[in-house]
């Protein structure tokens, strides 16, 4: 039987970390930027895997209390995985952070995962593609492949949006806030705060309904 390597995680730059994901990931491209990242080396001190770890891309997701890993890329040493996968998580904790998450492929068996003891939250419909009117994409090579969610979390870690929410966080719209409207409205990437309202009647009619009516007039005594 073949001795397992011993694996020591060290910290690592953005850089070396995507350099990593552009040589070692099967499907994703280097994200655009980070909190922290880290990297594994084995017994003869050569780096042979790393974890890129940023902010949850899910709006719904991004309360400032939680973290994502957003890329693990290894070169198939056995354990490499899990190794980066509980040393993500310990070094969140320690920074403060009450959730850390990560998503895998539908297929994919996440042992690496369960290894290190994270926990599967939700399976997330596919997406047909992130391309939309409001911001235009190119394919990214995953489309139309469902989601698994898992976490690590503190005792102490506020609650997950309802499953409904997490399902569709990753929306391009919004609904128009106007009673009995709820119109899409597409988000436009840019500066200022997203449109509330789809329409100036709409707007008009939250106006109004914002307004309380005033008060009738009291009755002359007699």
């Amino acid at each position: 039987m073949t001795a397992q390597s011993r694996l020591t995680v060290i910290p690592l730059t953005l850089a070396d970390a995507a350099t990593a994901v552009d040589r070692w990931h099967r499907h994703h491209r280097r994200p655009q930027g980070h909190r922290f990242s880290l990297g594994v080396l084995d017994d003869t001190g050569r780096l042979c895997g790393a974890a890129i770890i940023g902010r949850p891309v899910a709006r719904a997701l991004d309360t400032g209390w939680a973290a994502e890993v957003t890329r693990v890329a290894t070169d198939g040493t056995p354990n490499a995985c899990s190794a980066l996968y509980g040393a993500a998580w310990r070094t969140a904790r320690a920074a403060g952070f009450l959730r850390l998450l990560t998503y895998t492929q539908d297929g994919e068996s996440g042992a690496s995962l369960r290894g290190a003891g994270w926990r599967q939250v939700a399976a997330l419909r596919p997406r047909t593609g992130w391309d939309t009117p409001s911001r235009r994409r190119g394919d990214r090579g995953t489309d139309g492949i469902g989601r698994i969610l898992w976490e690590r979390a503190a005792v102490d870690a506020p609650d997950l949006p309802p499953l409904a929410v997490l399902r569709d966080e990753m929306r391009d719209e919004i609904p128009c806030t106007a009673t009995g409207c709820g119109q899409p409205i597409p988000v436009i990437p840019g500066r200022g705060r997203p449109r509330l309202y789809c329409s100036r009647a709409c707007q008009q009619r939250a106006y109004r309904h914002r307004i309380p009516a005033a008060p009738a007039a009291p009755e002359e005594t007699r």
